[in-house]
Formats: C-alpha cells, structure tokens, sequence
C-alpha cells in the first residue's frame, strides 16, 4: 500500500488517465489513438516508476516532481534511447494530459469544499495573487528569452 492508496488504485488512475488522454486528442486534435497508444504507454511506466520513488526514497519529495524529473531524464539526448522515447512520445499531445488532470483536480477540490467555504474571501485574494505572479514571471521570461535570441 502507498500512502493509504494501494498499487492496484494507482495502476487503475493511471490506465483511466492514459484512455483520457488517447480519447482527447483523437476528439480535440484528430490524432489516432493507435498511433499514440506507445508512446502513452511510454509516459504511464514513467508515471508508474515516479509514484514508486515516491514511496521508496525516505525523503518528502512530490510524485509530481519525480515522474518530470524522470521524464526529464528519459528525454536528454545524451540519454541512450532517447530518440526512441521521444519520437513515441511526441506523439501525445500536451494539451490532451491536461485534460484528466483538471478533471482529477475539480474532483479533489470538489471533495473539500467545506474547507474552501471556510476559507471564503482569502482564497480569491490568494488566487488573484498567484495568477498575477504567474502571469508576470511567464511574461518575464518570455521576454528575456525572445530579447536572448534577438527577435525582439
């Protein structure tokens, strides 16, 4: 069991997960699922072998970031097989992972919502606060990246 969740639960998530994915770019961009299917399979073992270190290495460190630290890792050139993993996992669409993931975080913030009506107004100043910042560190950014290599 992995923090009160069993492996079986997770594996379930992450097959539910990957089927979102498949169906949602097949709707939203028109990319055949079976041409996808590798390299969704590629990005759930990554997604398997992150929720496994999570529980395995001893200090407090997010399976969020071990499934990208991974996938960072997976995806470096100097990586061997590389051009394997990232010619099958170019195949799946960015904007279509998002789509579970959203859905997975309504349903979670759903589950809390006496805690959220607790919170009242201080949550819309916390909220207005982060997406001013995010929507100025991104701009930021940007910026210095477009004017680093002369386009602007």
């Amino acid at each position: 069991m992995i923090n009160k969740i069993t492996v079986h639960d997770y594996s379930k998530m992450i097959v539910i997960s990957a089927m979102l994915v498949l169906i949602g770019q097949w709707v939203g961009n028109g990319i055949n699922p079976i041409e996808a299917i590798p390299g969704m399979i590629l990005i759930s073992i990554v997604v398997a072998l992150g929720l496994l270190l999570k529980h395995f290495i001893p200090f407090n460190f997010p399976a969020f970031a071990w499934v990208t630290l991974l996938g960072l890792l997976f995806s470096l050139p100097a990586t061997p097989g590389s051009d394997v993993f990232m010619a099958y996992t170019n195949k799946v669409g960015f904007l279509a992972t998002t789509t579970p993931i959203l859905a997975f975080a309504g349903v979670s913030v759903g589950n809390k919502i006496d805690l959220l009506k607790k919170l009242s107004w201080k949550l819309v100043i916390i909220a207005m606060v982060v997406f001013t910042s995010t929507f100025f560190g991104s701009a930021l950014v940007s910026q210095l990246v477009l004017s680093m290599q002369g386009k602007i």
